[in-house]
């Protein structure tokens, strides 16, 4: 019984998030923090530093 009421109050309490419409930081709403947080992301991926090649004394392959 007592594992019964933990469980009902755990999914009572997972459905208590901010909407998407509820004030969030900055003067925007939840949704719209999240939208920018996700493009911000994109924008960091875009311009992050190409990979380093793993061996640079590597010898070119011979050419026919």
């Amino acid at each position: 019984m007592r594992n019964l009421f933990s469980v009902a109050i755990m999914t009572g309490l997972v459905a208590c998030g901010p909407a998407q419409n509820d004030p969030g930081p900055g003067g925007v709403t939840v949704g719209e923090a999240k939208a920018l947080d996700e493009a911000a992301e994109m924008l960091d991926e875009r311009n992050a530093p190409p990979p380093s090649i793993e061996n640079q004394n590597a010898e070119p392959a011979a050419s026919e």
